[in-house]
């Protein structure tokens, strides 16, 4: 018998969710097979929290020893009080769009509609074909700025699809 320690997991889910994510990860495979350009117009987006740190170089860190002196230790990095949020959105060719959420703003529907907004103009100016065709889908998280009725009224005037369609987890 031996120590061990439990598996974090960001939320436990119920069968229905499981199950739900298994038809949608079928069908996405159904999708991927039965349409070769199907990945090319999907772009994921998705949040995530950046810390900054003031690293030293190599260089910077050389010390001159003699061979009797002791190897020099140094401490492992602690994360910085510095810490912001990013939200990225890209495609199968990388990144898309990327903006940093400004320190004491909280991601809600309104803020989060303006990020969109910046987006539909990034896609509109590098791919105007995905714009033009209007067959780009738009996969994010079902947090609760992502769900909202705000952002799907934005969603729908500006023609873009959610996929999967979005639900709301507990």
């Amino acid at each position: 018998m031996h120590h061990v320690t439990a598996k974090s997991v960001p939320r436990i889910l119920t069968a229905d969710q499981k199950q739900q994510h298994v038809n949608v990860c079928t069908e996405l495979c159904q999708l991927t097979s039965n349409d070769a350009m199907f990945l090319s117009r999907v772009i994921t987006g998705d949040d995530s929290w950046v810390y900054g740190y003031d690293p030293e170089t190599k260089r910077q860190s050389s010390q001159w020893k003699s061979s009797m002196s002791p190897r020099p230790k140094k401490a492992r990095q602690v994360k910085s009080n510095l810490k912001s949020m990013i939200i990225t959105f890209f495609d199968i060719k990388g990144t898309v769009h990327k903006e940093f959420v400004p320190t004491g703003q909280t991601v809600n529907s309104g803020f989060y509609c303006e990020v969109l907004q910046r987006l539909c103009e990034n896609v509109q100016r590098h791919y105007p074909q995905l714009w033009q065709e209007q067959t780009r889908l738009l996969h994010h998280y079902n947090t609760p700025s992502n769900t909202s009725i705000l952002t799907h009224q934005f969603l729908a005037k500006k023609q873009n699809c959610c996929y999967p369609p979005p639900t709301v987890l507990p």
